[in-house]
């Protein structure tokens, strides 16, 4: 079951609990009205029976040993149901259906008692005769109940009839505001589903937030704010990736066509062979990390030994230090340093790093690990020209190249970025540091 469609509704969910929590309210209401009322009803009754019993009882006296009526000029006998018995004869009887004469006739000889005869709708209530300190005969006054259960039922129907009206007249007012309180959200989340698609750069802007919707407009604009961020930085980071990647993409195809042009000699196809192999390290080393990347994003962090991970990378670029007459080195911590980040993730994150020391750096490059601020620290560090501080952000974005960079001509320009983003996605960051030589800070998760 998927429950009834209309209910999906936040309004109609809403419309139908306040409906049904008064329905429940009234019906308890009218109910507990109508049971008290009944209750009165009987006891009025019952009030009224006694008071007539009393003034008949001021009526009756006795002569000569016999109970005797005294005649007023009201004549309540004749106009009341009266009945009055001395013993098991009756002295005074009304006229009065069959059925009520004989219940009024069983009440001769008990004691004072209320009977309802429900044949014909009466209620009979008699008491003992008393004169003298002996008991004489009974009085039994009756009282027909049809003007209590027409007043009874009456209030029944405009209890309900009342209880129906303030249902409607409530639901109909709930409806409205729940409409008009509501009405507002649903129009602005239509225009945030719409500038989502169609316009990142409109806004609410309904000012401070004072209330409710000011609150949920204002949310609405942050979020909106950093979605058209994330898409922009998308956006551009694979705009610039394309861009960039066509330069060595493209020397590569170049340099394959100009080899097959014509016969040359086996080193300059060694030589042709070199070039095409380092554009195509660039291009796969560049995929391998917009890989590992979205792997980050997407799957749970492992752990791995900070010492090994750095090792690993210094081994690799071990080679083009050499050629460079580079020493590189990887500086052993006292104690084991577990980072929160699988192994292959900090290797790609490093190796941009050492390469890059490894390429401006005139004689040494080193990397060093240790705990701090409750993560681990990775310091790459090389003797070359350094890192100018205007140039300390701008280097990790992507296509965009430092100074020595730039004299340098070789890269494409998105080590840094990429490291980066891996950093940020493991929880940690990079950060370049101004001064004498290259020195970066890679922080990532302790395990």
């Amino acid at each position: 079951m998927t429950g009834w469609r209309p209910l999906r509704d936040v309004r109609a969910r809403l419309l139908a609990i306040v409906l049904v929590a008064l329905a429940l309210a009234l019906g308890a209401a009218t109910y507990g009205f109508n049971v008290l009322f009944a209750h009165t009803s009987s006891r009025d009754a019952n009030t009224l029976l006694r008071t007539r019993a009393d003034s008949e009882l001021a009526l009756l006296d006795l002569r000569n040993g016999r109970l005797h009526v005294e005649e007023t000029n009201d004549d309540l006998l004749g106009d009341s149901n009266i009945w009055v018995f001395a013993g098991a004869r009756a002295i005074e009887t009304p006229r009065a259906r069959p059925e009520v004469a004989e219940a009024a006739r069983a009440l001769a000889p008990g004691p004072s008692r209320f009977v309802d005869v429900r044949e014909s709708d009466t209620r009979l209530y008699s008491t003992p005769v008393v004169i003298g300190g002996r008991r004489v005969g009974t009085l039994v006054t009756g009282l027909s109940l049809a003007p209590y259960e027409q007043t009874r039922k009456s209030a029944l129907v405009g209890s309900l009839a009342l209880a129906a009206l303030l249902l409607g007249l409530v639901g109909i007012a709930v409806y409205l505001l729940l409409r008009s309180a509501l009405s507002p959200v649903a129009r602005m989340t239509a225009q945030a589903a719409a500038w989502s698609e169609h316009d990142l750069d409109r806004r609410f802007e309904l000012g401070d937030p004072h209330d409710e919707l000011t609150r949920l407009a204002a949310t609405l604009d942050g979020l909106l704010d950093r979605l058209a961020a994330s898409l922009r930085h998308e956006r551009r980071f694979s705009a610039e990736i394309s861009h960039e990647l066509r330069t060595p993409l493209a020397k590569l195809i170049a340099e394959a066509e100009l080899a097959l042009r014509r016969e040359r000699s086996t080193d300059a196809y060694r030589e042709a062979i070199a070039i095409i192999l380092r554009n195509g390290l660039q291009l796969a080393r560049t995929v391998e990390t917009l890989v590992a990347a979205a792997q980050q994003e997407l799957a749970p962090r492992g752990t791995a030994d900070g010492y090994a991970a750095a090792a690993e990378v210094v081994e690799a670029c071990a080679r083009a230090a050499g050629e460079r007459g580079i020493r590189i080195a990887v500086e052993k911590p006292a104690q084991p340093v577990r980072v929160g980040v699988d192994a292959d993730i900090v290797e790609r994150i490093l190796q941009p790093l050492v390469e890059n020391a490894c390429r401006y750096g005139h004689a040494t490059v080193g990397v060093a690990i240790r705990r701090a601020r409750g993560g681990v620290e990775f310091l790459v560090e090389d003797d070359g020209p350094g890192i100018d501080s205007a140039e300390r952000d701008a280097i990790f974005e992507p296509g965009t190249r430092g100074a020595a960079g730039r004299r340098d001509g070789e890269g494409a320009g998105l080590g840094l970025a990429l490291a980066r983003r891996l950093a940020r996605g493991a929880a940690g960051d990079i950060e370049a540091q101004a001064g004498d030589g290259g020195r970066f800070v890679v922080t990532l998760p302790a395990a």
